[in-house]
């Protein structure tokens, strides 16, 4: 019997982000580009990301959130030491 034919789809967002107090070389690099290269003082800070884009079936957008932070987990898709990490559903599929 499948039982997914009684779940919605969604578009899920993950992403992963250093901590606050983890460097990014990414981010300074772009920041010091911004400043230096191109002029664009009014740019304080930069901090990169990854971000993955999910669609999964769940019964609703707070089950698919917390389904897909457990694969994230499980699976180690970020380091919880030095990452955190943010799941949102973005988008109701027909």
């Amino acid at each position: 019997m499948n039982t997914n034919t009684s779940k919605s789809r969604f578009i899920v967002l993950v992403n992963i982000e250093n901590k606050p107090y983890v460097s990014d070389p990414e981010g300074e690099t772009i920041l010091r580009d911004l400043i230096m290269e191109e002029g664009y003082s009014v740019v304080e800070s930069v901090r990169t990301a990854k971000s993955l884009k999910m669609i999964v079936r769940a019964k609703n957008p707070k089950q698919a959130e917390k389904m897909v932070m457990k694969i994230c987990e499980k699976l180690r898709i970020f380091n919880p030491i030095i990452s955190s990490c943010t799941v949102n559903v973005v988008k109701s599929l027909p």
